[in-house]
């Protein structure tokens, strides 16, 4: 009996996904195509220019602007911000620092600080 190995490949949806990019400003040949296991480990690798800017200056997908901006991908809903965002435009949200990202900011700091007490005392259990 011998083993057969398939290659396994994505949807380029998945492949963007881990890569951190929006899937809609990567090339065609990108977007068009399926992404194997190899390849993408290869882009993580060694990311071609369209990738590094990308990642530099987007625009950017929910889970990466909600990480920069330092609030939940709920909190910039609750803020109507639903478009990917530049990494210029991320950097003037902060600079102008309007109300909604403080309130966030402090929301998911508290949901931080909640998620670290559970975690303590289901240790201090498990001792």
């Amino acid at each position: 009996m011998t083993s057969h190995q398939n290659t396994q490949t994505m949807k380029p949806a998945t492949a963007a996904k881990k890569l951190g990019v929006y899937l809609e400003a990567a090339p065609a040949d990108f977007r068009e195509g399926v992404v194997s296991r190899a390849e993408l480990n290869e882009l993580q690798a060694n990311p071609p220019q369209w990738l590094q800017e990308l990642r530099r200056n987007g625009p950017h997908p929910r889970p990466v602007v909600a990480a920069k901006l330092g609030v939940s991908i709920a909190g910039l809903a609750r803020a109507g911000v639903t478009e990917p965002l530049t990494t210029e435009q991320i950097e003037a949200l902060k600079k102008e620092d309007p109300e909604w990202l403080e309130r966030e900011r402090a929301t998911q700091a508290e949901v931080r600080k909640e998620a670290e007490r559970i975690k303590k005392k289901n240790a201090e259990r498990q001792a």
